[in-house]
């Protein structure tokens, strides 16, 4: 199933990926943190409206020539500014530090709430949520970087215009015209000049950058899928080099590029746009305020100094209301994270919160129970027909059956991973169960943690470790415990479906489930690992899938899955409930094995 980009994520969405870190545990650190740091903001803020009454003091000296007075203002200006630059430094180191320990945070419960039941696993059934590894990785420091540096911005912005906006209008003073035989005064004028000029510049940038939103989503999303295609081609270097594949590949890899490409064009033609109004905004506004103030100075209604305290006081005031203007681009590409983390939010909400049709239990009976169980494939689309069963303790039952049968799906449900289907499994309480898959998963790391996965480093001495190596034919590997390797690269598939034995051999499991877990081993490596299963663990129940038939030979029952066509059934019944049965059969010892 593929991805499906969702609605834009609203308000009360954004709310609940920021509330949590501020009502957590950490919450008193985390806001003291933020109360330091809006406190800076503040002080950077009454320092300007400082450096704003210096600006009209020192021009004021300067148009006077006073020379003593000039030079006390340069005094001031000398402590001002060490204050003001250390200030401007905790503010940054401040907020980074606060940056740091949120997005600590978001991270792991993000990877808490990812992991548990299973919900990764879920998604990537369902495919609700693209590339989970970017959305923790990339979009949780967006998240954390964008808000505070926009929240931020913004209380600056809202403070230094309350702060300046009575400056500049008690030094603006009144403009009076003459207009339809009427004199008119406005006073204040250079607040109403502005706030027309921001309203202008803010309706501009939002009407042309409105796109940016969706392009910078699509464009995180391609860049991803881009990202995954190349780690694929790692991961299976070998299967593709002996398909001789790269030419495939490489169109592949083409074609997801050509979307980043594609998409970047429409990112740089709305930039371009963007731009050309941001920057004629910017750059009109430095000469607007002299251009409004000029007619009053020459005019001799005010001195150079007020002259120049119109000037810096309008672009404060312009800057403060210039702020969605200035932080547009920034704000589309936060937005873009959010509504990619409200999206996975949701996704693992519902993954997590997902309720199955299959009843996992644990019992004190001693024995594995289903009662009335079937399976289903995501859809809701009936697998199996009902089964009753029981596995009892030191049983050894083959499961068997055409490929896509649900061999499986059953193992998964008895593991409690998948949700699709109805009634009822009970596992005995105190049983230690454990599955191989076809593909046993090798962390990256040393020899030693990837064999016991996912025991602790230091959970079975090495002693016992090397003994089972060797009795897996993997002697080999004896001294190369300490290694650090990507061991699914370096391991043949064989090798690493010994390793899974060693492992198995390790944790000594109650109820062992093997899922075509010696498919890449030859028939003799294949009965010395039964053999040795057999003797190391005697009482241990035992379940494999396997297509050999002569596997069966270590088994003493076969649960047999057949179409229900074969059965009797008709077609229709078997479209309109389930496709399989399951039959159990006994298998006739053939070898000293299958009696140990």
């Amino acid at each position: 199933m593929s991805y499906q980009p969702k609605e834009p994520a609203n308000w009360r969405a954004v709310w609940r990926l920021i509330r949590p870190y501020w009502s957590s545990d950490e919450k008193w650190r985390a806001r003291g943190l933020l109360f330091a740091i809006v406190a800076l903001a503040l002080a950077m803020v009454y320092l300007n409206v400082l450096f704003n009454s210096w600006n009209r003091d020192a021009f004021n000296a300067l148009e006077t020539k006073n020379y003593s007075a000039f030079k006390e203002q340069l005094w001031r200006f000398s402590y001002l500014a060490f204050i003001y630059i250390s200030v401007a430094i905790y503010k940054v180191y401040l907020r980074q530090a606060l940056e740091m320990r949120w997005r600590a945070w978001l991270t792991r419960q993000h990877l808490q709430e990812w992991l548990e039941n299973q919900a990764y696993y879920r998604i990537e059934q369902t495919g609700s949520a693209d590339n989970p590894d970017q959305r923790i990785a990339e979009d949780l420091n967006s998240l954390t970087i964008g808000t505070l540096s926009l929240a931020l911005g913004f209380l600056s912005s809202v403070v230094t215009l309350v702060s300046f906006i009575g400056i500049l209008w008690s030094v603006s003073g009144p403009l009076v015209f003459a207009f339809a035989d009427h004199q008119w005064t406005i006073p204040g004028y250079m607040v109403w000049f502005a706030f027309a000029y921001a309203l202008v510049g803010s309706v501009l940038v939002w009407w042309i950058g409105k796109p940016l939103v969706t392009q910078n989503f699509n464009q995180q999303r391609f860049e991803a899928n881009f990202r995954f295609g190349l780690i694929r081609i790692r991961e299976y270097a070998e299967a593709i080099a002996l398909y001789r594949g790269e030419e495939q590949e490489q169109q592949h890899l083409g074609k997801k590029f050509e979307q980043i490409r594609a998409n970047w064009w429409n990112i740089m033609r709305t930039t371009k746009r963007l731009n050309i109004v941001a920057t004629f905004y910017a750059q009109f506004a430095i000469i607007f305020p002299m251009l409004v103030a000029a007619p009053r100075y020459f005019s001799g209604a005010i001195t150079l100094g007020v002259f120049t305290q119109i000037g810096d006081a309008f672009a404060q005031v312009q800057d403060a209301l210039s702020w969605f203007v200035d932080a547009f681009k920034s704000l589309a590409e936060w937005k873009a994270s959010v509504n990619r983390l409200a999206g996975f939010h949701e996704a693992v909400t519902a993954a997590r919160m997902q309720k199955s049709g299959l009843s996992v239990t644990r019992n004190n009976v001693g024995a594995i129970l289903l009662d009335e169980l079937s399976l289903h494939v995501p859809g809701g689309k009936g697998l199996t027909v009902p089964l009753t069963a029981d596995v009892r303790t030191g049983q050894r039952i083959l499961v068997s059956g055409p490929s896509g049968c649900g061999k499986s799906t059953l193992f998964r449900a008895l593991a409690g991973v998948w949700p699709y289907g109805a009634g009822t499994i009970e596992i005995p309480g105190n049983a230690k169960l454990m599955f191989l898959p076809q593909k046993s998963y090798l962390p990256i790391g040393s020899l030693r943690t990837a064999l016991i996965y996912p025991a602790a480093e230091n959970a079975y001495r090495d002693l016992a470790i090397q003994h089972y190596l060797e009795l897996c034919q993997l002697e080999h590997l004896k001294q190369s415990l300490d290694e650090v390797d990507n061991w699914s690269q370096r391991l043949s598939p064989g090798e690493q479906q010994r390793l899974a034995f060693v492992r198995v051999l390790l944790a000594r499991p109650d109820v062992l489930f093997l899922d075509e877990a010696t498919s890449a081993l030859d028939a003799k490596s294949e009965d010395a690992l039964y053999e040795l299963i057999l003797q190391e663990l005697p009482q241990a129940t035992m379940m494999s899938i396997a297509h050999r038939e002569a596997v069966a030979k270590f088994h003493q029952t076969r649960w047999q899955f057949v179409r229900k066509a074969e059965l009797g059934h008709t077609i229709e019944a078997e479209v309109l409930y389930s496709r399989f049965t399951i039959e159990r059969k006994v298998i006739t010892p053939v070898s000293s094995a299958a009696n140990s």
